[in-house]
């Protein structure tokens, strides 16, 4: 959700009854800080903020939120005992992802108050089992909330979560298809004109499993040579040099954060590090020609924009009605 999760559709997400999280790895920590206090300026509701663990200024990020009062904070890979403690300390709410049951037993251990269960469905980075069999594994196995995300879009989705046991769902192709988000106009288009087969999953962009949209670009880089891949790293690497105001020594550290150090070239690494870009160019320019586009399964399955009021009402109702319609067919 980088480029896509900002402050309106966070703050009306959380205005509706959800918990709305900024999406940071874009952000420098500047805007960061702006980001917050302008969703803070718009509702009094509970948010969070989504942080890389892995990123070379955790650690001041961490300090951000605890500064201005931050209820949740959220993370993309497993976070530190450390930076787990610190936020515990300071009364926030700690949520990582996670894509594996050992992950949810390592966080778990170390404090984190809930995990949110991403399964192969799910998209961006992605993992290979789906939400069906990963989410049940993971209630079994901890003794915090647990969220389901990967596959989920409506009511129905949502009173499924429920039932196999996990105290709510995340969806994220589904919020980016609302009307207060940011995404362009022509870009959302091509997300709700999407099949089912649109969506695919492609190693090409950082060196790990990413699924998105099937597009022009997707295909050329899938067909690209090494050093056609090594040339396009290279240059965006270059447009998030300029845009972050990062070092390179400091990308290159990040990339191979990402990558956790096994196998990199140097195309992967430069890649790793500057994924924002090929998104950015999407999310923000509406240039599918020249980025990429994240997608869960379930865009070949909407065909709306509604408000973000409107689908949290209409999950929530349709949850609850199914969810009744069962207990009555279940009888005394």
């Amino acid at each position: 959700m980088g480029w896509v999760a900002g402050p309106r559709l966070v703050s009306a997400t959380a205005r509706a009854g959800a918990l709305g999280i900024l999406a940071s790895a874009t952000m420098t920590l500047p805007q960061l800080r702006e980001a917050v206090r302008e969703v803070k300026s718009r509702t009094e509701a509970p948010f969070g903020v989504n942080l890389r663990a892995d990123a070379g200024d955790a650690g001041e990020r961490v300090r951000l939120l605890i500064e201005e009062g931050v209820r949740v904070a959220s993370f993309a890979l497993a976070p530190s005992q450390e930076l787990i403690g610190r936020l515990k300390d300071a009364g926030i709410v700690v949520i990582p992802s996670v894509g594996a049951v050992r992950h949810a037993q390592k966080v778990v251990a170390w404090g984190a108050d809930a995990v949110l269960v991403q399964g192969g469905e799910g998209g961006g980075h992605t993992g290979q089992v789906a939400t069906s069999v990963l989410l049940p594994q993971v209630v079994d196995a901890v003794g915090v909330p647990v969220i389901g995300a990967g596959g989920f879009y409506d009511g129905r989705g949502l009173a499924a979560a429920l039932c196999y046991g996990a105290a709510g769902a995340a969806m994220g192709t589904r919020f980016l298809l609302t009307k207060e988000s940011t995404v362009p106009d022509a870009v959302k288009e091509r997300y709700l004109a999407a099949r089912v087969t649109d969506v695919t999953v492609t190693t090409k962009v950082d060196g790990l499993p990413h699924r998105m949209l099937r597009s022009d670009m997707v295909a050329a880089m899938e067909s690209s040579g090494r050093i056609a891949s090594l040339l396009r790293a290279v240059r965006h690497a270059a447009a998030f040099k300029k845009h972050s105001g990062l070092s390179w020594t400091a990308m290159l550290r990040d990339g191979r954060a990402l990558r956790h150090g096994k196998g990199l070239t140097l195309s992967q690494t430069l890649l790793a590090a500057n994924t924002p870009m090929l998104l950015r160019a999407a999310m923000v320019e509406g240039r599918t020609d020249a980025g990429v586009m994240a997608s869960g399964q379930v865009a070949g399955l909407i065909a709306d924009l509604p408000t973000v009021a409107e689908l949290v009402a209409a999950t929530v109702g349709q949850a609850t009605a199914r969810l009744t319609e069962l207990a009555a067919q279940a009888g005394p």
